[in-house]
């Protein structure tokens, strides 16, 4: 049924880019248009939503567009309206243009704004739903710590890059003997980490929300070693950190909500690894190698979902909602409700069990 309500909605991409975002607004845009409204692209994220930057979105604009990485509307992790930057003569002072934002919000005459993003994105929508906006929220994080979703689209894309990394490595850790280290990315939660260790048969996994014991670590590679198994591969978390230490800052940019920026502890964990063993050991950090590409076939078609479902609820007029993949099943949470607290790995987690039961190694005895 069409609706007679909603004529004109906005879409964008908040935080960082990751493989999917285009198949969403493709997923949006094309059923917008057959229920009769307008779609509105808003360019990058929140900060065009402040700044006044934002296009009509026709069929021909997302025709193509399904298996293409990044996204055509843009994005950016420093566009936060209640977090704004501004260049004073004393340097950066952070005001609130929470009000900018309603106001082109209201001067585009929206009926409703369908938020693409991750943890930062969705605790924006909620807070712009409090000021008046009609909201639907979409779950995008490659880091899949989103606890409203069983999970969110670009994680298996991030996965794929992470287990076909390790496979390459595997080959050439074996020929040369080495202790190949990977760094991949994962602030607070380990999925990704867990996910492309168990998927490509690496010996260790780090984890943030395991700290993990240095001796333990040695003692796996060295057993290995001896037992004639002369190169080890150890998959480690960003955001990893051992026992009574802390996670390693790359760099603080007061420009975003979450100013820290990690990196480092693939080469510190390197580091460690061959001073303690003698072992000779590489680093290969992926970066953003994870986040760029093509989606997967799996999150097309899960992008999709979340699109469709996403316009349908615009119609409904469901607003402070997010889209979510529960079971098999395409549903609806409450935005508040989905950012309540992450989904973050445990020692129950049944890829943890079967880590375990193969002989992954995380670095800890206390699970």
């Amino acid at each position: 049924m069409k609706s007679k309500s909603v004529k004109r909605i906005g879409v964008l991409t908040g935080g960082g880019d990751c493989p999917g975002l285009n198949a969403v607004i493709r997923g949006v845009t094309k059923p917008a248009h057959d229920y009769g409204m307008e779609v509105f692209g808003i360019e990058d994220g929140f900060e065009g939503l402040v700044t006044g930057k934002a296009k009509q979105l026709y069929n021909r604009d997302v025709s193509g567009i399904l298996a293409v990485g990044g996204t055509i509307l843009g994005s950016s992790n420093k566009g936060d309206p209640f977090h704004w930057p501004i260049q004073t003569e004393k340097g950066i002072k952070i005001v609130n243009r929470a009000e900018l934002a309603l106001k082109n919000y209201k001067g585009w005459n929206l009926d409703a704004l369908i938020a693409i993003g991750g943890d930062g994105t969705m605790h924006i929508a909620n807070k712009l739903a409090g000021m008046g906006m009609n909201v639907v929220g979409v779950p995008k994080t490659i880091d899949n710590d989103l606890q409203a979703t069983d999970q969110t689209f670009g994680h298996d894309s991030a996965v794929f890059v992470a287990a076909e990394a390790i496979d390459r490595l595997h080959t050439t850790a074996s020929s040369h003997h080495r202790i190949m280290v990977v760094e991949v990315m994962g602030r607070y939660a380990g999925w990704i980490a867990l996910h492309a260790g168990l998927a490509g048969g690496a010996d260790i996994i780090l984890i943030p929300e395991f700290p993990f014991d240095w001796e333990m670590v040695y003692q796996k590679v060295t057993k290995r070693n001896m037992m004639g198994k002369r190169f080890s591969i150890v998959c480690v978390a960003e955001g990893a950190k051992p026992k009574s230490g802390k996670m390693i800052v790359k760099a603080v940019d007061s420009k975003r909500t979450d100013p820290i920026q990690l990196g480092g502890i693939g080469e510190f964990v390197s580091k460690k690894i061959m001073e303690a063993t003698s072992l000779e050991t590489r680093t290969t950090v992926l970066g953003h190698l994870q986040r760029g590409g093509s989606p997967t076939p799996y999150d097309r078609i899960l992008s999709t979902k979340f699109g469709t479902f996403a316009i349908e609820l615009a119609a409904k007029r469901k607003f402070g909602r997010m889209v979510a993949l529960k079971g098999n099943e395409i549903v609806s949470v409450k935005i508040e409700d989905a950012i309540s607290h992450q989904k973050l790995v445990t020692p129950e987690t049944q890829a943890v069990i079967s880590a375990k039961a193969v002989g992954i190694s995380f670095g800890s005895d206390e699970f």
